[in-house]
């Protein structure tokens, strides 16, 4: 995954179309796709300020009763927190060891 911006400010993994607007660089749509049951779309963004960021939509049908729907959006909310920050965590800068 190379980060470098062309001639026309566009990335390497730009989609070069529409998709680019007010200054941001967006991807093509990654989707997974479980037919009936859930689906998952990430695309890669970069700000006008050059930050990048991935965009994340999830649907996932819920069980009919509704205790059993709870009990489906506590485990996906204890799950998007537990990813959203291990993603956090493995973006932040590692200070660097001194050396002798």
């Amino acid at each position: 995954m190379t980060r470098r911006t062309g001639r026309d400010g566009h990335t390497d993994w730009c989609g070069r179309d529409h998709r680019c607007n007010l200054g941001e660089h967006r991807s093509e749509e990654i989707v997974v796709d479980l037919t009936g049951r859930a689906r998952a779309v990430l695309v890669r963004v970069r700000t006008a300020a050059g930050r990048e960021h991935a965009e994340v939509r999830v649907r996932v049908a819920l069980a009919p009763a509704e205790v059993a729907a709870r009990r489906q959006l506590a485990g996906l909310l204890t799950d998007l927190r537990h990813t959203v920050t291990r993603a956090a965590v493995a973006a932040r800068p590692h200070p660097r060891k001194a050396t002798r």
